[in-house]
């Protein structure tokens, strides 16, 4: 079970002792910028994706594992969702800045429809807010970039 862990926790910086779904998203950003740098932001999107998937399964033994339902320390939903919303930002300083803004704001603030699917279970459950919250902050990218603010 030390896979799964090391994949839930982001070998253990959901261990941090303050914020730690915060730490999991600033971690999740320099590696986001890497790969929309080098291979665009459809690649990060992709991603993304493989990290959902790969973290849905190891929340799913984790959180079985500790008997919790979405453990604080559990943080590869961060690095899934921040991965999502940067994917719809600019590569730049202020497009990421704000990605991680936006992202953290609505997976911290957790608004309908995001709370609706928190009370999912199991690793999908863990994965699937920051995946909403992740798509409501690229919407509003998309429109702030689309009108030419970002």
């Amino acid at each position: 079970m030390k896979l799964p862990r090391a994949i839930a926790t982001l070998g253990g910086i959901g261990h941090a002792p303050y914020a730690p779904g915060t730490a999991g998203s600033i971690v999740a950003l320099p590696f986001a910028w890497l790969i929309a740098y080098s291979a665009g932001r459809f690649a990060l999107l992709l991603a993304a994706v493989i990290a959902l998937a790969i973290g849905a399964w190891a929340s799913e033994l984790y959180t079985a594992q500790t008997k919790r339902a979405d453990p604080s320390e559990c943080v590869v939903d961060e690095l899934a969702g921040q991965w999502i919303a940067c994917a719809f930002a600019p590569t730049t300083v202020l497009g990421y800045g704000l990605a991680f803004l936006l992202f953290r704001l609505f997976d911290m603030w957790k608004p309908w429809p995001i709370r609706a699917v928190e009370r999912w279970h199991g690793g999908i459950g863990v994965m699937a807010d920051d995946v909403v919250a992740a798509l409501v902050a690229g919407a509003i990218l998309v429109g702030l970039s689309h009108f030419g603010i970002i």
